[in-house]
């Protein structure tokens, strides 16, 4: 009975020996949030005091590596780990290969026997496609145009902006989203150009600095020449109608007259009473009169 009771005591004092071992170490630094690229490596640290036996990685709820004391469990080979011994304390090194936005979310180191835990979140960014519209584009010297970009299946979306490779008189540009399943950053570039050149659109994700760009070659030719027109001698849409009616109503004015003239000349040669010779031609007052002036000329 004695003897039982010295193993129940040895086993308490075990147990309580490695509660007290366990206790001693802890976190001393978690990991930190990070943004990283589609495609590319993610690297998190987590930092523990000497004394640890099993450290535990997890995204997004799931233990993908697992380190002990002796050696690192892997059973994924996009999770590997690395490890280093600074100022006597252990950093443990989880490094996600091939990040897919599907891993976007909540990464946490954590220690066996222990509540305290270290977290972080992983965000992914995309970057997708970028096209001006237009293989090539063929433009008339000095006469505005437009010129657009879109950028689409980027996360976030872009800030697109422009270099301009050929002489212009004028270029401004202006940017807007097209929602949708998939938005889209559009910019459009609007300019007057004077020469042949490249036109050269850039897409930029800022909190990482990576960028795309996409160059179009931009023609410029001469005007057709009906349709050069010399500093004002071109009339303006207003005078153009203000002239057709002007001539008409010329144009009836003369007629008026005409008539008048004739009904003048009919009330003349009817108070004269002058008759037509026998084997003369009888004419219209109005054509005697245009007849006699014919024989003075001549």
């Amino acid at each position: 009975m004695e003897g039982g009771r010295n193993g129940v005591l040895a086993t308490l004092v075990v147990l309580a020996a490695l509660t007290a071992s366990g206790s001693s170490y802890q976190i001393l630094e978690g990991p930190q949030n990070a943004t990283v690229l589609q495609g590319s490596e993610a690297r998190f640290n987590c930092t523990v005091s000497p004394g640890w036996k099993l450290i535990m990685w997890a995204l997004k709820g799931t233990v993908v590596l697992s380190i002990t004391d002796q050696e690192p469990i892997i059973t994924n080979n996009r999770f590997t780990t690395a490890s280093y011994d600074v100022d006597s304390n252990f950093i443990s090194e989880m490094i996600i290969h091939n990040v897919q936005p599907s891993d976007a979310g909540l990464v946490r180191c954590s220690l066996q026997n222990s509540d305290l835990d270290g977290s972080a979140f992983l965000e992914v960014q995309v970057m997708g496609t970028l096209h001006i519209l237009g293989d090539s584009l063929v433009v008339v010297e000095n006469e505005p145009c437009n010129v657009t970009c879109e950028a689409s299946g980027w996360v976030p979306l872009p800030d697109i902006t422009w270099e301009v490779g050929v002489p212009v008189s004028h270029s401004s540009s202006s940017s807007f989203l097209e929602p949708g399943d998939l938005p889209r950053a559009v910019n459009v570039l609007a300019l007057t150009p004077q020469g042949n050149g490249t036109l050269t659109c850039v897409a930029e994700l800022r909190t990482l600095q990576a960028s795309r760009s996409v160059t179009v070659d931009l023609t410029v030719v001469q005007p057709p020449p009906d349709s050069v027109d010399e500093p004002g001698t071109s009339l303006p849409t207003w005078a153009i109608a203000l002239l057709a009616v002007s001539l008409s109503l010329l144009l009836i004015l003369i007629i008026i007259l005409i008539i008048i003239f004739c009904c003048c000349c009919v009330s003349g040669e009817e108070k004269k009473g002058d008759k037509p010779m026998e084997g003369t031609a009888v004419f219209p007052p109005c054509l005697r009169q245009i007849q006699n002036l014919v024989i003075k000329m001549k």
